[in-house]
Formats: structure tokens, sequence, C-alpha cells
């Protein structure tokens, strides 16, 4: 169900606005509803792309062109588990078997 808004514009910016929408070929009540669709959506948080970065920050060197594929797969099962509120089996200073 929607709810009926009311908000106050000066003249110029109405007018504007009108002619964008007639443009668009949609009303100016469509053209605001759009406007605060596609600004709420991008307010949305992103993902955090230190997670990306972050793959290869160990001790041991890595050949990340190589296991790029497994580093990937074990910090998307290890996010997936922290989702889940479950921890990994791992502890911090054991590696997994090999596949």
């Amino acid at each position: 169900m929607n709810a009926r808004t009311q908000i106050t514009l000066d003249p110029q910016t109405q007018r504007r606005g009108q002619a964008k929408a007639a443009e668009l070929g949609i009303s100016f009540a469509e053209y605001v509803r759009r406007l605060l669709a596609q600004d709420l959506d991008q307010a949305k948080p992103k993902a955090d792309i230190s997670v990306v970065f972050d793959l290869g920050a160990s001790d041991e060197p890595t050949d990340i062109a190589r296991d790029k594929d497994k580093m990937v797969g074990d910090a998307v099962w290890e996010e997936y588990l922290g989702d889940m509120g479950r921890k990994s089996r791992r502890s911090s200073g054991s590696k997994k078997p090999p596949r």
C-alpha cells in the first residue's frame, strides 16, 4: 500500500522535475519515486573488499596465481561459517588437509 506524501519545492526545481518526467514519458510522482528508490538502493552497504586483499596475508610465501581458487574458496567458507554462527573446525595454526 502506498503512502501519500507532500513535499515543497521551489518553482524552478518543480518545473525542471516535471520537464524531466515528461521527457521520460512518466508522471512527476513516478519520477520522484524512481529517484528515491535509486538513492535508497545505493545506500546499501557494499561488500568489504578487504576480504579479497587479505587472502595472501600470511607468514609463509604463497603462489596466489596457482592457489587463488582454493584461497577464495577457503575465505568464502570461513565467511559462511561465521554467518551461520559456527566456528571453523581448523584451529588457527593448523592447515586444512589437501583435497
